[in-house]
């Protein structure tokens, strides 16, 4: 960024919530279904269809909010956000105005600089303040097909239309794409975490759109913002927000004027551009929907929501670096998501051995995890598995090479630490007797090299490790063979 200058940075994100059905009706929430398979008169918007509110929508926002440290209004009230688009059959969006579901929310998130190839650096604290989280309706879809150059065809699919939104307000708390980038990512794996949405942003079920502006250091009042819109994933977001960024402070030092409009951002080109000009609210013509009473929430549901709320990440974070002595990074992967905790807690506890429980769930089975495309719960290795396998391994059963290769075959095949050992061959020789044997052979067909390393030739030692291991088919235990020839070579 150009120095003398600052970003102002606000962002709203549109979080579907996890229902099976949408917000005022009984359509089924499907995502990949027949385009306009699941659509009724209520979310068609046909004359004479009543909305009736969806009450686990209700309760999943209550889960939302109390997990953005959003305080819930004891009434809200629903009302008709006028505008005209293909998508939105009704001609408005059910959405909450002046009343909204829930409001003055103060969330820590932990933020950290990048350098040029966006590897986080220097975590620090950051304190959002969350305007609102309201409810609403999603509206449809638009499909275009055809070249430029071509004939264009647009079609509508409203299978989306009326699934169930919580739409998050912050204030413009924020000053570099970064930033925003982790406040997005926290709220994608906060609402993930608590079951209130499923927060996939390639799935369309969690969007974002930031506000941008900029103004020279040490002012303090707004210029021009442009919103940023259909941003489809956190890193296209924040390039977009650099882009933007660093096109206004050009603007406004060649005193240009910056439009405050809506723009997109275009992924081939890497720049924004313009989509239409920024509406006012006064232009959506809000009003209370006639057809739905308020919603009233009362304290017994409140906290009844609240007893059923898991611990929460960041307070699981800071426990496993306290009881489990990680590293906040290590700590930081571990609590990604909660599938990820949880089976941590699962291996630590049989292994007793949290290091290295942790070293081998970032480690060998991150990667085959990665490889495969699979996410932890799809894993063929369960917890169980990994932590006997883990418990193998430091036993001295089999070494810590032959353990990666179980695992892989393990993830591959589902089949259990034992019978991969069993099937390999791997069953490691611990016998010190047995061991011994071995090693009194090796030093008899090498007496040379016994003399130079009684000598002083000290390197000579990985020699016999190798040798040992080789006469062994790799089955000898390396610790006890460490001590065994240490034993005889000093004689």
């Amino acid at each position: 960024m150009n120095s003398g200058w600052e970003a102002v940075i606000g962002m709203e994100v549109h979080a579907q919530l996890a229902t099976a059905t949408k917000i005022f009706c009984g359509c089924a929430v499907e995502f990949g279904a027949d385009p306009n398979s699941n659509t009724c008169p209520v979310c068609l918007g046909l004359p004479g269809a009543l909305p009736v509110l969806n009450k686990n929508v209700v309760e999943l926002g209550a889960r939302a909010a109390l997990a953005l440290g959003l305080e819930i209004q004891e009434m809200s009230i629903f009302a008709r956000k006028n505008y005209f688009y293909p998508d939105l059959p009704k001609g408005y969006q059910i959405s909450q105005y002046d009343k909204p579901f829930s409001a003055n929310g103060e969330l820590t998130i932990m933020t950290a600089e990048r350098d040029d190839s966006g590897h986080a650096k220097d975590w620090q604290p950051m304190t959002v303040h969350i305007q609102r989280m309201h409810l609403e309706e999603d509206a449809g879809k638009n499909v275009h097909e055809g070249l430029p150059d071509t004939d264009k065809y647009s079609y509508v699919d409203l299978n989306r239309a009326g699934t169930p939104l919580g739409e998050i307000v912050t204030s413009p708390d924020f000053r570099t794409s970064w930033q925003a980038y982790d406040y997005v990512n926290h709220i994608r794996r906060a609402l993930s975490w608590v079951g209130a949405s499923d927060a996939d942003m390639e799935k369309g079920n969690l969007r974002c759109e930031a506000n941008v502006s900029v103004r020279k250091v040490g002012t303090t009042e707004f210029n021009n913002k442009v919103e940023l819109k259909n941003l489809n994933s956190v890193r296209f977001m924040q390039k977009a927000i650099e882009f933007e960024i660093e096109r206004q402070i050009a603007a406004h030092e060649a005193n240009e004027t910056v439009n405050q409009e809506t723009r997109l951002w275009d992924e081939k080109k890497n720049e924004t551009r313009v989509m239409r000009s920024k509406e006012d609210a006064h232009d959506y013509r809000y009003f209370p929907d006639p057809d739905l009473q308020p919603l009233n929430v009362t304290a017994d549901f409140i906290e009844h929501v609240r007893s059923l709320m898991p611990e929460m990440p960041d307070s699981m974070r800071e426990r496993f670096i306290d009881v489990y002595k990680l590293s906040y990074t290590d700590a930081l992967q571990l609590t990604g998501d909660r599938d990820t905790a949880e089976f941590f807690e699962t291996v630590s506890r049989i292994t007793a051995n949290p290091k290295l429980s942790a070293n081998w769930m970032l480690g060998e089975l991150t990667r085959e995890l990665n490889n495969s495309g699979k996410t932890i719960g799809e894993s063929n290795v369960t917890a169980e598995d990994l932590a006997e396998l883990i418990r193998t391994v430091d036993s001295g059963k089999v070494n810590n090479n032959q353990g990666k290769e179980v695992l892989a075959e393990m993830f591959a095949s589902g089949r259990t630490t034992a019978e991969v050992i069993s099937e390999k061959g791997f069953e490691q020789i611990s016998d010190a007797s047995a061991i011994e044997k071995i090693v009194d052979e090796v030093i008899a067909a090498n007496q040379a090299n016994v003399d130079a390393y009684r000598g002083g030739n000290e390197k000579l030692f990985g020699f016999f490790v190798g040798q040992v291991m080789k006469a062994s088919q790799g089955k000898a235990n390396p610790r006890v063979v460490n001590d065994v020839l240490k034993t005889k070579l000093t004689k």
